[in-house]
């Protein structure tokens, strides 16, 4: 008996709508991959998708490719991930469960976890995942003891970061402990963390697939593609990667240079490009000029038969503005500080109350159940108002 262990597929996560296409491709491969493997039954540990709520195109391409296992007779068992899980219960696995196409494994009767059994006798219960880390309280208030006594080949399905085997990135983060995951399973199936790792556990083994597709610029440089496990009874895991694009990664030391010579470096070293992903990480400081004097009109140009072009500007800095010394104080009075080190070094009638009014607007959070046109009208509002410009509006 083999099956199949995937998580955090996100799909419809990325802006960019190759990229996106690229997740729902990968998503297609794996599930063509197990078909071929002849699994089981597949698990697939939240974040299915990237929202509670995907587009309906999305949706009914998804369908369709889980459609391709349950007619080769394989079972697909999922919980709800931080992303697709939602406070309202308004989320489209309760669509694709309904339709038949998955079963959610996380059920809860009288404050326990009910156990589901798959037709070749494995028993699987799950815990969603919550924004925030929030599942923790779920964990502590609900009683393992009936399907700990439980016998047999059990899986238990996760989504959550544990604080003994985070990666050094959420170092800070407060995460849950393994002495909360219930005991006696033969194999803890996480997701939630996109790293690819595995461990003994217990009697059994604890992994971790990755993501299905990488998720964000820092992912495509680390993973260059998605990955998932194929697992045996005898907990022998097989790491399955899907290459569906090659990457090609560029570090850019912008150092004592001028956005001229960054532009030229880069058309310089960029070569065989043609349908590839090309990442461009550009750091440091300027010797002079801006960050938007780097001409990435002429490198999208120039690169225009890569598949896409990706930048990462985060830590390129310029020499426009001065150094500012960071205090110590809570959050409130650090920014004012900052605020008030910054006046003056542009030229900008009612600097100070157009900085507050932008602070104010921009740290306004989008609502549970608001829609995007309905939260970004309502920040157009506030702003207009803020700096009383109805009239030109």
């Amino acid at each position: 008996m083999k099956f199949a262990h995937l998580a955090d597929c996100h799909i419809g996560g990325w802006r960019e709508q190759n990229l996106r296409d690229l997740g729902l491709k990968s998503f297609e491969k794996a599930i063509d991959i197990c078909i071929t493997n002849h699994t089981a039954f597949i698990l697939i540990s939240g974040d299915l998708f990237n929202t509670a709520l995907p587009q309906i195109e999305l949706i009914k391409e998804t369908a369709r490719i889980l459609r391709k296992a349950k007619e080769h007779n394989i079972d697909i068992y999922i919980i709800p991930g931080s992303h697709d899980f939602s406070n309202s219960g308004k989320t489209m696995l309760d669509v694709l469960e309904n339709s038949g196409l998955v079963e959610n494994v996380f059920k809860v009767k009288e404050n326990k976890l009910i156990i589901t059994e798959d037709k070749t006798g494995v028993k699987l219960a799950g815990m969603l995942g919550r924004k925030g880390s929030l599942e923790k309280k779920d964990y502590e208030n609900l009683d393992f003891k009936d399907i700990e006594e439980e016998k047999g080949f059990k899986i238990f399905m996760f989504h959550t970061a544990l604080e003994e085997f985070k990666p050094s990135d959420l170092d800070k983060v407060d995460c849950m402990n393994t002495n909360e995951l219930p005991k006696t399973f033969n194999y803890y199936a996480g997701g939630h963390i996109h790293y690819r790792f595995e461990t003994n556990f217990g009697k059994g083994k604890l992994v971790f697939p990755g993501a299905l597709f990488p998720n964000n610029f820092k992912e495509l440089e680390e993973f260059r593609n998605g990955s998932f496990y194929l697992v045996d009874d005898n907990l022998n895991t097989e790491l399955v990667e899907i290459p569906i694009k090659e990457v090609l990664s560029y570090h850019i030391n912008a150092n004592d240079k001028i956005p001229n010579q960054i532009t030229d470096e880069i058309l310089n070293k960029v070569n065989d490009f043609n349908d590839k992903i090309v990442l461009l990480r550009i750091e440091g400081t300027l010797k002079s000029g801006k960050v938007s004097d780097i001409d990435f009109n002429l490198i999208n140009e120039k690169l225009k038969d890569s598949y896409i072009v990706l930048r990462n500007t985060n830590k390129l800095e310029t020499k426009s503005f001065e150094e500012v010394e960071i205090k110590k104080g809570n959050v409130e009075d650090i920014e004012e500080n900052i605020v008030k080190e910054h006046l003056g070094q542009i030229e900008i009638e009612n600097e100070k109350h157009l900085i507050d009014v932008l602070m104010k607007v921009l740290n306004e959070e989008k609502e549970e159940g608001e829609k995007v046109y309905d939260f970004e009208a309502r920040i157009f509002k506030n702003f207009i108002e803020g700096l009383k410009l109805k009239e030109m509006f």
